[in-house]
């Protein structure tokens, strides 16, 4: 077994070694790339305080610039024996350029090591849900344009209630993600704040640069408190996933529609035969699987806050070994919300609306509030047109031309649609992630 940064000259016992290590390794793999550029700012930090040659800097860079291409094609491993990443990282320049390689860890910790991997993923990573988002947002706002006059029943108590329409259903869904995509863009603003430096969470004693490796790294700020910015871990994950849940819980109340609306009891939605599933014994079935699927993984989504506080919740101030854990549910998020993004967009895409749904009298009611309000603009007290509407409805007399005129602002015939994407453009444009594509860029060819 290797010897860990931390062993002196006694060996750790094997079981204990497998209990405390867990699945980090495995976790690792995906902060490798942002370990090596966590590392590329710090020493270029420090050679700029005077604790490494430019000479060595320049061969550090260049051996770091390589594993991160290893890790880039997937490429990059943690040895057996190794306990993660940053040792990893370590031994590999160790390996090529002797003595050098074991001075990158000056003024850092493994614990500010962690943080910073973890922001570098993670606004990546958020960046990726929010590009996922505003795709399905525009599918959602193109089929509301496409749709924006076919009348469907609206809901209330699974009872007919009132008009509603195509337009006014995937636009719905598409407002909902602008709310969701401001979550996303505090959470990312959040998580853009700089921690290294804080070492072990109390500093150090080297005259450290943070304002570069801020400016190096392309964080809007600095954690400035050290302990803060360790106190930051598990703070940063959980409130991530609140805005990850936002998101999990549209797509979510959005798949139990689909799948409700695409039933023969519906009948108001076709999905595409080539995204659904069959069964083994009766031939005619054609399930909602994807949409299914996607409403259990966003239910478990909307409970990865919880999950993320639960861990952390009770912690005093300072590092404590238990913040592993939240990797476990944290990490793999992303994933499982892109993926479900990414199929919802595509189906919602190729789905067909009825546009007869109206044809059938046994949604003729719904019209009743219409017949109300037009009795009431012709002078007819309210309340006297409600019980004159109630009276036809049980006595059977109740017609109606099953036509609406509705103008006012988001209603049937005036959607906003236009609004609501200038909105969504306004949030995204709040993101800036040319600064951090700028200086990533920069930082991989110095």
């Amino acid at each position: 077994m290797a010897q860990k940064l931390w062993e002196k000259s006694v060996k750790v016992n094997a079981e204990i070694d497998r209990f405390t290590v867990g699945r980090d390794r495995d976790l690792d793999l995906y902060l490798a790339k942002h370990d090596v550029m966590g590392s590329m700012a710090h020493i270029t930090m420090l050679q700029h305080i005077g604790l490494l040659e430019a000479g060595e800097l320049e061969v550090l860079l260049e051996e770091l610039r390589k594993i991160y291409a290893t890790a880039e094609k997937g490429e990059f491993i943690i040895e057996d024996g190794i306990e993660d990443v940053h040792s990893q990282v370590e031994l590999m320049l160790t390996r090529k350029l002797g003595d050098v390689g074991k001075k990158i860890h000056s003024g850092r910790s493994r614990n500010d090591q962690v943080l910073v991997d973890l922001k570098l993923f993670t606004r990546e990573q958020l960046r990726g849900v929010v590009e996922a988002v505003d795709d399905l947002f525009k599918v959602l706002i193109a089929q509301s344009n496409r749709y924006a006059h076919v009348l469907m029943p609206g809901y209330t108590h699974l009872q007919i209630a009132m008009p509603s329409s195509f337009g006014l259903w995937f636009g719905a869904y598409a407002e909902s993600l602008v709310d969701d995509m401001m979550f996303l863009q505090s959470a990312y603003r959040m998580c853009n704040r700089n921690p290294l430096g804080s070492a072990a969470g109390y500093g150090s004693s080297f005259p450290l640069d943070r304002e570069m490796t801020t400016r190096l790294l392309g964080f809007d700020s600095m954690n400035y408190n050290v302990v803060y910015a360790q106190m930051g871990r598990g703070k940063m994950e959980r409130n991530v996933a609140f805005a990850l849940a936002s998101v999990a819980g549209t797509l979510s109340k959005m798949a139990f529609d689909a799948c409700m609306f695409s039933s023969q009891n519906f009948g108001f939605i076709k999905l595409p035969d080539e995204c659904t599933t069959g069964s083994s014994i009766m031939p005619h079935k054609k399930n909602p699987d994807v949409f299914e699927l996607t409403r259990a993984k966003c239910n478990k989504l909307q409970a990865l806050p919880q999950q993320i506080m639960l861990i952390m919740n009770n912690l005093p101030s300072g590092y404590f070994r238990d913040l592993q854990i939240i990797k476990e549910v944290f990490v793999p998020a992303f994933e499982e919300l892109k993926d479900c993004l990414q199929m919802a967009t595509y189906i919602m895409n190729k789905l067909k609306v009825n546009e007869h749904i109206l044809d059938d009298d046994k949604y003729l009611h719904i019209f009743s509030v219409e017949e109300v309000n037009r009795l009431a603009s012709e002078g007819m007290p309210f309340r006297d047109a409600y019980k004159k509407v109630g009276l036809d409805i049980e006595a059977g007399k109740f017609t109606h031309t099953k036509e609406v005129h509705h103008t006012h602002a988001g209603s049937i015939g005036n959607l906003c649609n236009d609004k609501i994407s200038i909105l969504m453009d306004e949030v995204l444009g709040g993101f800036n992630f040319s600064q951090v594509e700028e200086a990533e860029k920069a930082l991989l060819k110095r």
